[in-house]
């Protein structure tokens, strides 16, 4: 692997390094979420540009929630951001003045529209218009400088799972993960409901015994919720494609992570601080409870976004054609069959392992020459169709102990 490989990157004001230079249009309830889409739409129209970047998020509720504040700030100052555009009702609970003053804190260009004093849905739409040509002119003035390895931030999750995606795509990820990890850059595997019998395995490739401990403890959670709510990670999809067990599904999504040793546990918005593995607990902390939902391949992208990760390697066995706002989806398929489906969808035939094609390293290489290619500009399949999609739910989470992140110890 080539270690002196260079991206073409914006700096930003806090050191970090973008990849994209996306204008993001936020909507702060649901009660704003028209106005902000026909906002995002009109904008693109006029540039004749359906793959514009400028991309809608938003947060539906109106009942105040710390975590999707907290969520809102991670990803509105990401570093693929180059500057925000806030819309809201006018008496929703989200606290968009504080919000604002931290975008700006942040060095990006941010602006704030709110419809109950614009006059309504018209006049809001032609002020959004106005304001995001405004934000695109400051966002190309940002500074355009070399980032290396050990800067990128890389996430994985796999999603409509099958028999195969356990030996070929995710497996092959995880050879693409031990190269990035070896390169000193960050990756981040998730799905703690997905990793339930998978917890002493990950323990034992903890760097300390202590977040050993942490690793079991946050599986141990996982699945005290889904016993409690009655469900677990796993849909009829699942079964119809050849997986029988929660288990089974579960070690085909422990071999994304690769080989690596795991160097912490993070929860939504912690960005790692150090090249290396990372695990992501994604199962919100306190009892178990309706309204702060778990299972959904778009809000734990979104959550990954949130922990920095400038590009989202995505495997499926069944056939996912999602994207995601903000950082590029590289869609690996596991399945030969279903590629040859949806293949305009796919960036990666890790179904060609089935057929004797391929070897799982020389598909873990394809997936890094994928990375290499998005990181230094070229869009991902998803990207190239328009994909924006984001979902930003209702949870709550306690800070992360000490043990967690054991390299912070090293002096």
């Amino acid at each position: 692997m080539n270690s002196t490989v260079e991206f073409p990157a914006w700096l930003r004001a806090d050191g970090r390094k973008g990849i994209r230079n996306v204008i993001v249009v936020a909507y702060l309830v649901e009660c704003a979420h028209h106005v902000s889409r026909m906002i995002v739409n009109r904008t693109n129209i006029l540039k004749e540009d359906l793959t514009s970047d400028v991309h809608l998020i938003g947060f539906s509720g109106c009942y105040p929630n710390q975590y999707a504040y907290d969520m809102m700030r991670a990803v509105c100052t990401h570093p693929n951001v180059g500057g925000v555009l806030l819309i809201s009702l006018g008496c929703e609970s989200m606290n968009r003045e504080k919000l604002l003053s931290e975008i700006v804190a942040s060095g990006r260009p941010a602006e704030l529209l709110v419809i109950q004093d614009e006059g309504g849905t018209k006049s809001t739409i032609h002020s959004g218009i106005e304001a995001v040509a405004r934000l695109q002119e400051k966002a190309s003035q940002a500074q355009r400088v070399p980032m290396y390895w050990h800067e990128l931030i890389v996430g994985t999750i796999c999603g409509g799972s099958d028999g195969t995606s356990g030996i070929t795509a995710n497996p092959a990820v995880g050879r693409c993960f031990d190269a990035l990890v070896a390169a000193n850059a960050i990756c981040i595997f998730e799905e703690t409901g997905e990793l339930i019998g998978c917890e002493t395995i990950m323990a034992d490739r903890a760097i300390t015994p202590e977040l050993g401990l942490e690793i079991e403890a946050c599986v141990a959670k996982a699945e005290h919720y889904y016993r409690v709510m009655g469900f677990g990670s796993f849909a009829p999809g699942n079964a119809d494609g050849g997986l029988t067990t929660l288990e089974e599904k579960s070690m085909g999504a422990y071999s994304k992570s690769g080989s690596s040793p795991i160097s912490g546990l993070i929860k939504p918005g912690d960005i790692p601080p150090a090249g290396g593995l990372y695990l992501l607990d994604v199962v919100h902390d306190g009892e178990p409870r309706f309204g702060f939902p778990n299972i959904s391949d778009n809000a734990e992208i979104v959550e990954l976004i949130a922990c920095g990760s400038h590009v989202i390697l995505f495997t499926t066995g069944r056939g996912s054609v999602v994207g995601s706002a903000i950082s590029p989806v590289i869609k690996i398929c596991a399945n030969p069959e279903t590629y040859k489906r949806l293949a305009e969808d796919m960036d990666v035939n890790a179904g060609k392992i089935l057929e004797g094609e391929a070897t799982l390293d020389q598909v873990g290489e394809e997936i890094l020459q994928n990375v290499i290619d998005v990181a230094s500009g070229k869009r991902s399949v998803s990207e190239e169709l328009g994909h924006q999609e984001f979902i930003l739910t209702y949870k709550a989470f306690e800070p992360i102990g000490p043990n967690c992140l054991p390299v912070r110890q090293i002096t």
